[in-house]
């Protein structure tokens, strides 16, 4: 995973000098996750990978799966700098590592816009006040502006579990409850 990683850093660069350059951050993120989600599906990284298939035509085709699926995002990648790019992608056999690229670029763009991601697991759904108590509270702790992404884990008995990057606060009743019983058996 890490190759990926490294493999796709420089192309995530390159994406996102040009889109924030353009002041086109949000639709090159929405483009590169769109061809990131057609590159990661398994027919479609075995028709990039047919041998009979020229490189040109490998970005012709993922130009053209991208714009039957989303239409804003295949105009971005077949025109362009973003044409340029598949094509810099296909040539250099590249498609494959899209998701990390999107990755990547996705993260760059937090950067520069002092955003955070953050997922909460809950028991239960979150009411608004709760939301906003607690994007209010990460903005503070985590020192970004907080989209908050929730949803509900009826597996847990209580209490949530935030997700930030690395940043893993686990609040939940089952793993205090894990906790105790360990406490216990000790």
């Amino acid at each position: 995973m890490a190759e990926k990683r490294t493999l796709a850093r420089p192309y995530a660069s390159a994406a996102f000098d040009v889109a924030r350059d353009a002041g086109r951050l949000g639709d090159w993120a929405h483009a590169l996750g769109v061809a990131a989600t057609v590159a990661a599906d398994p027919d479609a990284l075995a028709a990039f990978a047919a041998p009979k298939l020229g490189r040109g035509r490998r970005a012709e085709l993922l130009v053209d799966v991208v714009r039957e699926a989303d239409a804003d995002a295949g105009a971005l990648l077949g025109d362009g700098a973003g044409l340029n790019f598949v094509k810099l992608l296909a040539e250099n056999g590249r498609l494959a590592i899209l998701p990390e690229i999107a990755t990547l670029f996705d993260e760059l763009r937090a950067d520069e816009e002092n955003t955070i991601d953050v997922e909460v697991v809950s028991a239960v759904e979150l009411d608004d006040a709760i939301r906003e108590r607690l994007t209010a509270a990460l903005a503070k702790r985590l020192g970004r502006d907080v989209r908050l992404h929730c949803a509900v884990d009826d597996d847990l008995l209580g209490g949530a579990i935030i997700r930030a990057n690395d940043l893993v606060i686990d609040g939940s009743i089952r793993t205090r409850l894990g906790k105790l019983a360990d406490a216990l058996t000790r």
